[in-house]
């Protein structure tokens, strides 16, 4: 079974959320997708010069994982550690999960740039993550 990671990293390269699919996920393994994560932040920063494109597809990979990742207008990095390769599904994920994060923001009680704790928020990601992956 593929385990995927999804994680909403902030300007300043904070957690804004995160979540994984299956849910039983190990926690030994949710800290090795973090570690991966954050060795990847710095590959996103250079393709975002590089590229005019939101979607930046795959940008690193570490044994068997992939990182795909996707930049907002804002600099938030939207990062997908997956194992299989289905670049229409992930595309079509990060766009979905933009639109949500685009409402997010136009919540007046949401502050920019803080970590995401809307539970309708999460609970659309997860149905999203479900259709796709």
């Amino acid at each position: 079974m593929s385990t995927f990671t999804f994680l909403i990293i902030g300007k300043n390269d904070n957690p804004l959320y995160e979540i994984e699919f299956p849910i039983t996920v190990q926690k030994k393994e949710t800290y090795v997708h973090q570690y991966i994560a954050h060795g990847s932040l710095d590959i996103v920063e250079e393709h975002v010069w590089k590229s005019n494109n939101m979607y930046l597809k795959i940008i690193d990979k570490f044994n068997k994982v992939q990182i795909s990742s996707f930049v907002t207008a804002g600099h938030i990095k939207f990062m997908l550690l997956h194992e299989k390769k289905d670049e229409d599904a992930i595309k079509n994920f990060f766009v979905e999960v933009h639109d949500l994060y685009l409402k997010i923001l136009l919540n007046p009680f949401y502050e920019y740039n803080k970590p995401i704790t809307s539970t309708a928020f999460d609970a659309k990601v997860r149905k999203i993550g479900t259709k796709y992956f």
